[in-house]
């Protein structure tokens, strides 16, 4: 019987996931979140509604030259954040972070990078009558083409094309920004 696509693209996160543990032994205990989450299928770990924790995919979208990245000044939380998502039963989340890289930059020509460039699991306050939940982002690196010309969505307050060396010396930055920022400056290619 040949495998399905969504039981490749699931595959594909597994096999991600364990060379991104491989490549950031400090961020096992991470990863191992992350991969019990997955393992919980078929409790669908891809949809919002599942409020003990859910996947969201994000972007780290930089522009053509790797020095500066597009953050958005989050509406909800009121934070300078990176562009992303739910996967609203996506399971394929390099995807989900470079279709909402496109929807709230208003950019195209974007490029996405293969592989998880960084994760993390971070708790979301009660807001209305959504109770607290979890978070478990997996961040890939998209790239920016020659428009860099964005538009605001009703997602953000605003958007701003960002220094990467800046944002890892800035201790007002929001911490996984400034880890981000840190991988990028350390090891990414340009």
């Amino acid at each position: 019987m040949d495998p399905t696509p969504e039981s490749e693209t699931l595959a594909r996160l597994r096999a991600d996931l364990q060379a991104y543990a491989a490549r950031w032994p400090d961020e096992a205990a991470t990863v191992g979140h992350f991969i019990a989450l997955l393992d919980e299928l078929p409790s669908s770990p891809f949809h919002r509604e599942r409020l003990e924790g859910h996947f969201t995919g994000s972007a780290w979208l930089v522009d053509r030259s790797g020095e500066r990245v597009l953050l958005t000044h989050h509406r909800k939380l009121g934070r300078w954040l990176q562009l992303g998502g739910h996967a609203d039963g996506d399971v394929d989340l390099a995807n989900v972070a470079l279709k909402e890289a496109e929807e709230e930059s208003g950019l195209r020509d974007l490029t996405l990078q293969p592989g998880v460039f960084d994760l993390d699991r971070h708790w979301i306050p009660a807001r209305g009558d959504v109770p607290a939940h979890w978070h478990y982002d997996v961040r890939f690196v998209v790239r920016a083409g020659r428009d860099e010309a964005f538009v605001v969505s009703d997602e953000s307050l605003a958007l701003a094309w960002r220094d990467v060396r800046e944002l890892r010396a800035d201790p007002a930055s929001d911490e996984s920004v400034q880890r981000m920022s840190r991988k990028w400056l350390a090891d990414a290619p340009r």
